[in-house]
């Protein structure tokens, strides 16, 4: 007969190897759903946007064409964007002129 305690660590030790097995499955099988999970979130992401850049084509596509007052506004706001770049790049220029 064998010794008990040969017997104990024996079993001991296939236990841990089992164990450690079938969490390397469980891991495996985890990762490859959370894998499966991502490239899926993606393809959505993906969908969505697309499907958003459409529609907003799509609106200012509608809006270019809807009045020409709203042109006329669009370019003041840009022509009042542009003076005030013009003048921040000036005071810019300034403090690094001062701080030299």
């Amino acid at each position: 007969m064998s010794n008990p305690l040969t017997r104990a660590f024996f079993v001991g030790r296939a236990t841990a190897e089992a164990i450690i097995e079938q969490l390397e499955d469980t891991l495996t099988d985890a990762l490859s759903a959370f894998g499966k999970f991502d490239a899926e979130q993606r393809e959505k992401l993906s969908t969505f946007t697309d499907v958003v850049l459409e529609k907003a084509d799509l609106a200012e596509g509608q809006t270019v064409t809807t009045s020409t007052t709203q042109d006329v506004d669009l370019q003041e706001v840009i022509d009042k964007l542009r003076a005030e770049v013009a003048n921040l790049r000036s005071e810019l220029q300034e403090y690094r002129n001062s701080q030299n």
